[in-house]
Formats: C-alpha cells, structure tokens, sequence
C-alpha cells in the first residue's frame, strides 16, 4: 500500500477511496485501475489488512524480541520491577494518544473534513480547505500542551512512583526511568497525531511501522548501554524511541500536506471554519475529549490497580503479570487490526448518514475481531508454559518464573475476548463525533469490578487472582458496550453478534481441553509449542465448523480459493 498518497481533492467517489476518492488499487499499491472502473472498496481493505497486519505482527514480533532481551538481561527481580513502573507512562501515554483518544476523535475529525473537501471541492492551496484548517488549528496547540506533560511528569516522577507502587524495592531506580519515560508524553502524542491524520487518508503502512522502530530502538539502546546504565539503558531506549515513532510517520504526513501548501493557505488569514459542526479553532473540544479521555483513562488503570497491589507482593510479580500480559495481548493486538483499517470507512458512512452500511461493517468486524482473538486466547491457554520458555527461560530468567508467568498468562486468555471487543466497541461510539459518555461508564463500571475484586483475590491466589479480576472487569465492559451499541448508536443485530460470539467460544474451549495436555507431551518447550500451534487451530476450525460458528466457513471457503488459483 502507498503510504501517504496525495488525495485528489474534490473526488469522493464509494467505489474508489471511501475517503478521498482515490481509486483505492493506486492508494494501496496494486494495479492502476482502468478509467472509470476503480478496485471495491472490499478489495482495498483487505489489501490495507494485509499490510497492517504484517507489519503489526512485526510490532509484536519486535516487542517480544524486547521483553526477552529485558529477561535475559534483568530476570524477574526489583530491577525490572522499578523500571515497569516506570513504563506506566508510555503504556498510558500509548492507550491515550496512539491507539485511543487521539485516534478515536481525529479519525472522524479527519474524516469529516475529508467529506467536506469533497462536497465543496477547490484548490488545495485555498486557506479554506477544511483538512488544513483543521491542521492549522490543533497541532501546533496540542502539541505546546503535550511538552507541558512531559515537563510535569519528569518534575513529578517521585510523587508518582510513591503513588503507582508504593511497596517497591528500589523507588530510585524507578523514579529515574519514569523521568526518561516521561517524554513520551510528547512524542507519543505526535505520533499518535500523525497515525490519525495517515488512517483518515487510507494511508496505513506507516501508522503501522511505529512499533517496528520503537522496539527496536528499544532492544538496541538497551542492549548498548546495560553495561554502564543497569536498567535504566531500557527506559533511554524507550525514550529514544517514541523519537523515531515521529520520525518514521514524517514522510508519508508531508506528503499528504505538504508544509508549503500548509503555509500558503495560512498566508491566507482566513478564520478556521466548523467541520461537520465540530469547531476546528476548538479541538480537542472539551465535551468530546472528556469521554474518551475517560474511558481510555480506564482502560489503562487496570494496569495501574494491578501494579498497585502487585507491589506488596514479593520481588519478581509485577514483572510475571507484564511477560504475561505483553505475550497474552497479541492476539488482541492482531484482532483490532481489522477495526483500525475499517474505522474510517465506518466514520465515513456515518458522517455521509449511511447508518445501515455502518452497522453491517460493525457486525462484521466484531465477528472477526472475535474469531482472531479466540483463536489466539486457545493458543495461549493452551501453551503458556511452553511458549514462556521458549521466549523468556535464560540468562536471568529461571523456570521458576516460568512457571509462575505461564499461570498468570493462562488466566489473562479469559479476558481477551473481552479487551479485543471494547478496543473494538468504542470506536463506532466515537465515529459520529458527538458526546457520549456511556463508554466511559461501562468502562468505570468494568474497572471498579476489577478494583473490587483484587484486593480479596490477591490475598486468596497472588499475581493470578490480579490476572482474574482483570479479565472479570474488561468483560464486564464489553458486555455492556455490546448492549449500549445497539440500542444508542447503530442499529445492530446484538444477540446475533453475541450469539456467535458464544459458538467461537465455544471452539476455544475445545482447542485449549485438547491442545494443551497433547502440548504438554514433548519435554522440549519448543516442539510442544510447535505441537500445539498445529492443533490447536485444527481443533478450533473443526469445532467451529460443527457449531457452524460465523466467519469460519466462509474463511475457509477463500483460502481454498486462494490455494486453487496458486496451482
């Protein structure tokens, strides 16, 4: 795919580039299309899934390649305690203003002022253009605002150490990395401005390329500095890091809006102008912001209850509940990848009034998004100690803490299900761009479940009772979201999703009861690994096909094509 394509103010035709109306074979580097016959919009969306989800599987790849250099390096132990302290930061900071807040209210900004350009087509160069009005009018604002944060935290960092884990070993050492982290309060935030501008204009590769060089800056900056640094050499290296995250998005951003043509149009003096009713001199507009602010602040505070109360247990189980989690969240990751390249097609629909178009992709991309994950949740479950051995089990790294990050990651695959479908839900909340704060109240009521539950599951079952109370809680949320989706926003078959939903569940549940004793058999981490990567998704698929589960059949139905026209 082409990242950063240049639009083609004044087109906006459906059949091509749903948001600029560039034939979508050009935007997404296939085939030019004859005249007057673009690709579909199907095909250009699973041509942007394809490179999305390669390069987020990079991501992924990379950061366990991360953690396992954090594990060899620095085990289980105070030290690595001290510094996931301090990569709070940069995890709320992600959630808030990569994948969350930032995403969630300048795709649709975007999106919307991508619509108005098409209805009143004109020159790029106008100073009215709608897109780089909208440009001129939050970036440099939001990101004088971001700097400032960074400035608070890094003055604040002892206050906040006291604050996040009060019962920690070494609160220097933490209080010196979550400075260093602090920066990615900005860099963060550019990014995730520069990801939502890139996704708006159906330029994807980019957006997802930002974990590629954020791990790797990681791995490198660690690996050359641990010697002198300890484990403060990890959080340079995540500093370094959300660096190059800008870095990487710079050229596909100046293509799309060159700084010249930004600058002429300012020349202008012309006054911003509303976008779809959204005051573009205003965003982020209080009333929008504070709900997803909200409900992303929650999100991510499971983290905060569970680190909270992890810290008064014995050295080593803050740093099993995050090797479990990075490892758990995978197939979360993966799954949401089909909702971030759809979700300006779903905020373009919605903003062009085609609520039942909307509603039937929603539908779709719940389904799966459900069957991506549950698939990845039976893998997990089913060979979490051979996978923490295979990727963590050296240097510093014992079988004791395998053992003990193989139990807690077992316990997060319950709640997988529940995490990929409210990081999938709240999106077509957010995609009218009005107000609303039932995501924020599901997520509120999600998150006092798991504060109310840890305290007494800790004492009763240590790091995995946290791990349990996490998956009740996100559950919790994504239940009601499902429920408040129908009935608020787009009008969608709920009980048919929820349905469907119960019969891959079901396929998972197979899968772990065979795969995982059948996985368990060879002595060799690595072969049950491999066993079980090969059972596991037959069990699943034949399962599914049995309850006759959505999506599986007709998933099946393509590879057979697929591996038909390859002979």
């Amino acid at each position: 795919m082409g990242a950063g394509a240049r639009p083609v103010a004044g087109a906006g035709r459906r059949d091509g580039d749903a948001v600029t109306g560039a034939p979508a074979a050009v935007r997404q580097g296939g085939p030019p299309a004859a005249p007057g016959a673009p690709a579909p919009l199907g095909r250009s969306l699973a041509r942007a899934a394809a490179l999305t989800a390669g390069l987020t599987a990079a991501g992924a790849l990379c950061g366990l390649l991360r953690d396992r250099t954090l594990a060899r390096l620095f085990g289980a132990g105070s030290a690595t305690d001290a510094f996931l302290v301090a990569w709070t930061v940069p995890e709320m900071a992600a959630t808030l203003l990569i994948e969350g807040a930032m995403a969630l209210l300048l795709v649709p900004a975007f999106s919307r002022a991508l619509a108005a350009r098409a209805a009143a087509p004109g020159s790029p160069d106008d100073a009215a253009d709608p897109v780089r009005a909208l440009l001129r009018a939050t970036l440099p604002r939001l990101s004088a605002a971001l700097a400032g944060g960074s400035a608070l935290l890094a003055a604040g960092a002892p206050l906040l150490v006291r604050l996040l884990a009060p019962g920690l070993t070494d609160p220097a050492a933490a209080v010196d990395c979550t400075r260093l982290t602090a920066l990615t309060v900005l860099t963060f935030g550019v990014t995730g401005y520069l990801s939502a501008a890139l996704r708006a204009h159906r330029s994807f590769a980019a957006p997802a390329a930002i974990y590629v060089a954020y791990n790797l800056t990681i791995i490198g900056t660690t690996l050359a500095l641990h010697a002198d640094w300890g484990v403060r050499a990890a959080a340079a290296g995540v500093a370094l890091g959300g660096a190059l995250m800008v870095v990487v998005q710079l050229p596909a951003f100046l293509r799309v809006l060159p700084p010249l043509r930004l600058r002429r149009a300012a020349a202008g003096g012309t006054a911003p102008l509303p976008v779809a009713g959204l005051p573009v001199a205003g965003l982020p507009v209080a009333g929008l912001l504070a709900p997803v602010v909200c409900f992303t602040f929650g999100r991510q505070a499971q983290v905060l209850v569970e680190r909270f109360l992890a810290s008064g247990l014995p050295a080593g189980a803050i740093s099993h509940l995050n090797y479990a989690q990075k490892v758990a969240q995978m197939p979360m990751v993966l799954s949401l990848m089909i909702c971030t390249v759809t979700f300006p097609v779903v905020a373009r629909a919605v903003a062009d009034g085609e609520a039942a178009r909307a509603g039937r992709r929603i539908a779709r991309d719940l389904t799966l998004a459900g069957l991506v994950v549950l698939l990845g949740a039976a893998y997990v479950a089913a060979c979490a100690p051979q996978i923490t051995g295979v990727l963590f089990e050296r240097g510093a790294f014992t079988a004791a803490d395998t053992a003990a990050t193989a139990a807690v990651m077992r316990v997060y695959a319950l709640g997988l299900l529940g995490h990929s479908l409210a990081g999938a839900l709240i999106r077509p909340f957010c995609a009218a761009g009005r107000p609303t704060w039932y995501p924020a109240g599901a997520m509120a009521a999600g998150l006092l479940v798991t504060a109310g539950a840890g305290p007494a599951a800790v004492r009763w079952w240590g790091a995995p009772g946290l791990a349990a109370a996490n998956a009740a809680g996100i559950t919790t949320t994504a239940v009601l979201l499902l429920h408040g989706l129908g009935t608020r926003v787009v009008a969608v078959r709920v009980r048919r999703i929820a349905a469907g939903l119960g019969r891959l569940a079901l396929a998972a549940a197979a899968a772990v009861a065979v795969g995982g004793p059948l996985a368990a058999l060879p002595a060799d981490p690595l072969l049950g690994a491999a066993a079980g990567a090969l059972l596991v998704p037959a069990v699943f698929a034949g399962t599914a096909l049995a309850v006759r589960a959505p999506e599986v059949r007709h998933l099946l139905v393509v590879v057979k094509g697929k591996l038909a026209d390859a002979r």
